[in-house]
């Protein structure tokens, strides 16, 4: 591999059991170890797990954290009062762009962490540490990059884990969605994913990740690779960072808007007067291929209310057919027919509302 590229705990893992190992963000990351189809598969129906570590977890301590955090993010953690309670949230420029997408989790008023994307990792330390100089905040924000970091996902996810690593099973068997239970020093296990199904993120230190994910192996969880993860996410209706939105995108035109809180008039976070004072320029819905070919990112899509453009488009191994997630004119609605510039040729699709699916199955919008 590279020595330009970063790697993971992991990489030595992944190469010693055949995984074709591609630059993702400027880390070495295993693509896939076979069949990426058989891995979309195993997640959708049993167990499949994911290395994460290039995913950076920042801790964020003092006295002042929650003013900070309600300051720098678009969605408001004041909603979050339960110790490892969680939520999604967008972090935006002055402009309403997107800085990037992310989860933080609650400790205590003076104790937080933020899970940030890998490519965008230095980027938003920098801008977070910019923030809460400029005001300043008397926080401290520390990247850890002694963490590592697994995605064990699918129907069967949390009983291998528990079967794994059955101390952790009193402390984390009751948690809901979006929440998190520390278990030991410095590990973190949180019922949350990227895939559209149920299952848990574990948070350990690197030295600890390779005998974790050697012990999952052995109880039958299936090593997956991002081919798989972006089937799966995209399948799931889940945005990527970087495809279908970046800083010249505002959360509404991803299908983000949920995760902008404007309850409290007087919170005054980064982006806000942006997003108060652009209307929706566009509708974030999904497409299904009528005929046969695959849709991918920056397609053009025609529809009865003007032209768009499609951000991710994959073949569904769930459904059978191509899916993809685009950019449409505002009027355009699920039921309705559009067209698709493939290579030349105007193939009709069908406009679908988010997600295709969850939990194993198709969903069915009404």
């Amino acid at each position: 591999m590279s020595a330009t590229l970063q790697h993971t705990p992991l990489a030595d893992v992944h190469v010693a059991a055949g995984a074709r190992m591609v630059d993702f963000g400027g880390w070495s990351m295993p693509l896939a170890y076979g069949s990426q189809i058989e891995e979309h598969h195993a997640v959708r129906r049993e167990a499949g797990m994911f290395d994460v570590s290039h995913m950076l977890n920042i801790d964020v301590a003092g006295p002042q954290a929650t003013d900070f955090l309600r300051h720098l993010l678009a969605n408001d953690v004041a909603r979050l009062t339960v110790p490892g309670k969680a939520l999604y949230s967008c972090m935006l420029n002055p402009e309403g762009g997107v800085i990037d997408d992310l989860i933080v989790y609650f400790f205590a008023p003076d104790r937080w962490r933020v899970v940030v994307n890998a490519g965008t990792a230095d980027k938003d330390v920098a801008w977070m540490r910019q923030v809460a100089d400029t005001h300043p905040y008397g926080v401290t924000i520390t990247p850890r990059r002694d963490l590592a970091m697994l995605a064990v996902q699918g129907p069967e996810a949390r009983a291998r884990v528990w079967a794994a690593r059955p101390a952790w099973q009193a402390a984390t068997e009751n948690l809901g969605a979006f929440s998190g239970a520390q278990v030991a020093a410095d590990t973190l296990v949180a019922r949350t994913g990227y895939t559209g199904e149920d299952g848990f993120e574990l948070v350990v230190p690197g030295a600890d990740v390779a005998t974790l994910w050697n012990d999952l192996v052995a109880q039958g969880v299936r090593p997956c690779g991002l081919g798989a993860r972006d089937t799966l996410r995209l399948e799931a209706g889940m945005a990527l960072y970087g495809q279908d939105m970046d800083e010249s995108i505002m959360p509404a035109q991803a299908g983000l808007s949920w995760t902008v809180s404007l309850k409290d008039p007087e919170r005054e976070f980064i982006g806000r007067d942006a997003v108060e004072l652009n209307a929706d320029p566009c509708v974030f819905l999904g497409l299904q291929l009528q005929e046969r070919g695959v849709m991918r990112a920056h397609m053009a899509v025609r529809t009865a209310h003007g032209d768009g453009e499609i951000t991710s488009g994959t073949m569904s191994p769930t459904l059978g057919v191509s899916i993809a997630m685009a950019r449409l004119p505002v009027g355009a609605q699920p039921g309705e027919l559009a067209d698709v510039d493939i290579r030349g040729k105007w193939v009709p699709a069908r406009i679908s509302a988010l997600p295709f699916v969850r939990h194993g199955k198709p969903v069915q919008h009404s």
